[in-house]
């Protein structure tokens, strides 16, 4: 069977604790797995830790997990936000999260609310303090985090645009284009970017992607995403083993085009 190079990050959450379910999804390309850390106990994270390094060694896969900490959020009506008073990025709940993350031998942390570099300098202080050397993950969301995004990337060990809180910051009309911007200075740079947020949404309740979502996918892997996520389609939605097998399907109708060389922007 083929795989795609492009790799797949999936969260897990309510809808995909079933340990088949778990299964499934790295049977169908899985990669890596997101553990959102704004949501759930030490205890469920656990769980899940351990579910996916057990069934990964049955399917003889090496799955990543990626600690996704929570920053200052303020949760709202419509979801969440960065807290407007907070005055340091990283919160106590972030050390106390990390702590945990650490003993688990997590594989990557991605830190929310990224500003400047000053940031990614800083919880990389924490890791190193608390004994661990996992990559971080810079997550693009703020206006601050575009302006200062060439600091950023060089101090990160990745990128992930964070599509979602991003859309709250600046006119939605531009994601497209500061997407595209961060993807080609990551590749110059030479680190891994991951396309993220509202990817498949509409799978939360239904079966199958719109076509405007699978065009959002492939034209990610196209314009140079290391990896694409799967948010609330794995976490919540009702269909998270389908989710994955139709990325999975839509990177590698995108790497096959990439191949040839057809619309591809970067030549």
């Amino acid at each position: 069977m083929n795989y795609s190079q492009a790799q797949i990050v999936a969260t897990l959450g309510p809808a995909s604790k079933d340990k088949e379910t778990i299964k499934q999804m790295i049977a169908h390309h899985m990669d890596v797995v997101r553990l959102n850390f704004s949501w759930g106990t030490h205890a469920e994270h656990a769980y899940y830790i351990s579910m996916v390094r057990e069934l990964a060694q049955e399917l003889k896969r090496k799955v990543p997990i990626l600690q996704d900490l929570s920053g200052p959020r303020l949760k709202t009506e419509n979801g969440h936000k960065i807290n407007p008073d907070a005055t340091e990025v990283i919160t106590e709940k972030d050390i106390f999260d990390l702590k945990f993350g650490l003993e688990q031998n997590v594989d990557y942390v991605a830190m929310s609310y990224v500003g400047e570099k000053k940031d990614v300098l800083e919880i990389k202080k924490h890791i190193k303090k608390l004994g661990g050397q996992m990559p971080v993950i810079a997550k693009i969301e703020r206006r601050v985090a575009v302006e200062k995004i060439d600091e950023i990337i060089d101090a990160a060990d990745g990128i992930m645009v964070a599509r979602g809180d991003l859309g709250y910051e600046v006119p939605i009309e531009q994601i497209p284009f500061i997407q595209n911007m961060i993807i080609r200075k990551c590749k110059t740079a030479a680190k891994p970017v991951i396309t993220a947020t509202q990817m498949m949404l509409s799978m939360k309740e239904n079966p199958a992607p719109t076509r405007a979502e699978v065009t959002d996918v492939a034209f990610a892997i196209i314009s140079g995403s290391d990896a694409v996520m799967l948010s609330d389609e794995t976490a919540n939605g009702k269909y998270p083993v389908a989710a994955v097998t139709i990325m999975e399907k839509i990177v590698l109708e995108a790497e096959k085009y990439l191949k040839i060389n057809y619309l591809n922007p970067l030549k």
